[in-house]
């Protein structure tokens, strides 16, 4: 079958909008930063985002090691693209979940990978990046997460919900 030549016609000073790869992740660059920013709001943290990314990060990773593969998961779907990944950064299903029942237990774990950094308060930080989630996540998400953990873990999230619109 024989074609004809294919013209492809532009508007007269309309450039073509070229879509770039960072157009692709501004959404998720949007969301996380409003996430930081929570964080570095909750913890009096201004001008601290390498703080805050490292507080989220740990703690996301303390939470998510104590919980069942399965709500692991349905948590991590809940989180922006790029939290999401940094979420499952270094995950292993070996000995999962921990068996840690004590508050000291988790919060040690914040403690120690901000190593040297005697201003940080690992309680502060858990009751922050706990505030943010129960902030942007479901309240049916949240509830589930909650139930998994231990209850000396329950007394650092919020006593309240968000107030839905």
């Amino acid at each position: 079958m024989k074609t004809g030549p294919n013209y492809r016609y532009q508007l007269v000073g309309a450039k073509p909008r070229r879509r770039t790869s960072a157009n692709l992740f501004d959404g998720t660059l949007q969301k996380t930063q409003i996430w930081l920013n929570d964080i570095m709001a909750e913890l009096d943290w201004e001008d601290k985002p390498e703080k805050a990314y490292f507080a989220l990060r740990t703690v996301l990773h303390a939470l998510r090691d104590r919980l069942t593969v399965e709500e692991a998961v349905q948590l991590g779907a809940q989180l922006p693209m790029l939290v999401r990944g940094f979420y499952y950064e270094g995950w292993t299903l070996k000995h999962k979940p921990h068996k840690e029942r004590h508050k000291e237990e988790f919060l040690a774990h914040i403690k120690d990978a901000f190593k040297g950094d005697v201003t940080v308060r690992p309680e502060s930080i858990a009751r922050a990046v706990f505030r943010v989630l129960e902030l942007h996540t479901s309240d049916g998400e949240i509830a589930e997460v909650k139930n998994l953990l231990p209850k000396a873990l329950h007394e650092l999230w919020p006593k309240r919900r968000k107030l839905s619109a």
